[in-house]
């Protein structure tokens, strides 16, 4: 990889590695709209302080929207979501083979 493809990877990383980043994206990532409250009770143990933050900061990303039904994915966002899928995938076949030890 290039200079500039390490550094968008690095920035990407670095956005996805902020507290709860992962956690909110993770929780809309069916694709249905959650209202504040719905999204703080899926992600568990977030101060709304903190859920605001990052809202804010992925919709800055553009990577969520919000609507008149709350929070929502953007096609940006399902992509990077659907990309991310194949961690999911990896992360069972890991646990599985950590279990077996």
């Amino acid at each position: 990889m290039s200079a500039k493809e390490n550094a968008a990877t690095y920035q990407l990383l670095e956005r996805l590695e902020r507290r709860y980043a992962l956690r909110v994206l993770w929780a809309l990532r069916d694709g249905h709209a959650q209202t504040f409250r719905l999204l703080q009770d899926s992600v568990g143990g977030i101060t709304p302080n903190t859920l605001n933050t990052r809202l804010k900061e992925l919709r800055d990303m553009g990577w969520l929207t919000h609507g008149h039904d709350g929070y929502c994915i953007t096609p940006t966002g399902a992509d990077l979501l659907k990309r991310l899928n194949d961690l999911q995938a990896f992360a069972n076949r890991w646990a599985t083979a950590r279990s077996k030890k």
